[in-house]
């Protein structure tokens, strides 16, 4: 997010995950671990008077399906992984939001599989302005590739499709 950035205004970024996935051999990314990071400018800060001019929020999702810059809501199937913090500027205090990060599946067979090309990664602030500085918002991605029966991948596939229309 850039200096300028306001209440409500939502940044995007992309994933490529062309090199990982394949359709002929049936490759796909299981999801392990995401994490979200936010940092204030270039000292890299994690002071809470750097991040907003008041008390406000700051999100971050990802999604496997493209939603411009728009949050999904939880019940969205192309949700992958999501993370808010809410900053008490005035007292100087950083917490969690209602929403639990970082995402972990567990396990390979609990993981979430995508089949896509891209991952889209979507970050915004709510309630205050940006300070005076920019916040950078970074996604950590625990991944492997893995091979799925053509059964498994198909019905990925298909249910990202049905998502995407």
């Amino acid at each position: 997010m850039d200096a300028n950035t306001v209440s409500g205004s939502r940044v995007q970024g992309t994933i490529d995950l062309g090199a990982y996935v394949d359709v002929g051999d049936q490759q796909a990314l299981a999801i392990e671990e995401v994490d979200f990071i936010w940092t204030v400018g270039s000292s890299y800060s994690h002071q809470a008077s750097g991040y907003l001019v008041g008390n406000g929020a700051l999100g971050a999702q990802l999604t496997d399906l493209n939603p411009a810059t728009l949050f999904v809501r939880a019940d969205d199937n192309t949700l992958i992984a999501s993370g808010a913090i809410n900053i008490d500027d005035g007292n100087g205090i950083i917490s969690t939001g209602t929403d639990f990060y970082p995402d972990n599946f567990g396990k390979l067979d609990q993981s979430r599989m995508v089949v896509n090309d891209n991952l889209y990664f979507v970050a915004g602030v709510n309630g205050s302005d940006v300070a005076g500085s920019h916040i950078d918002t970074t996604v950590r991605i625990k991944a492997r590739i893995v091979k799925l029966s053509t059964k498994d991948w198909m019905a990925i596939a298909i249910q990202s499709t049905a998502a995407d229309n």
